[in-house]
């Protein structure tokens, strides 16, 4: 399940610098979130389905390069992203 489109725009409205900046990191983490949520939920009723849980490992690898550079950049920003978005801090 795909994120819908008001979903995608409520994100990018709250993380973005506008309404039209989809492309920086805090947005991409903040899309790569919700997505991973969902998928996680979608793993808890199918357990087996190996597919989906490829795709979510490489969503979370993802999210955690973007927060690696988030993190170099500004150690705030990535504090208050984080605190956000309800994930642990983990980076290294």
């Amino acid at each position: 399940m795909a994120i819908s489109k008001e979903r995608k725009a409520e994100l990018i409205a709250q993380y973005g610098r506008d309404e039209k900046d989809s492309g920086s990191a805090s947005v991409q983490v903040a899309l790569l979130t919700d997505r991973i949520r969902q998928l996680t939920e979608h793993m808890k009723s199918h357990p087996k389905d190996f597919h989906t849980r490829r795709g979510l490992l490489m969503l979370v690898g993802k999210r955690r390069r973007l927060l690696s550079y988030i993190k170099g950049g500004d150690v705030e920003a990535y504090r208050t992203l984080i605190k956000s978005l309800g994930i642990r801090d983990n980076i290294q």
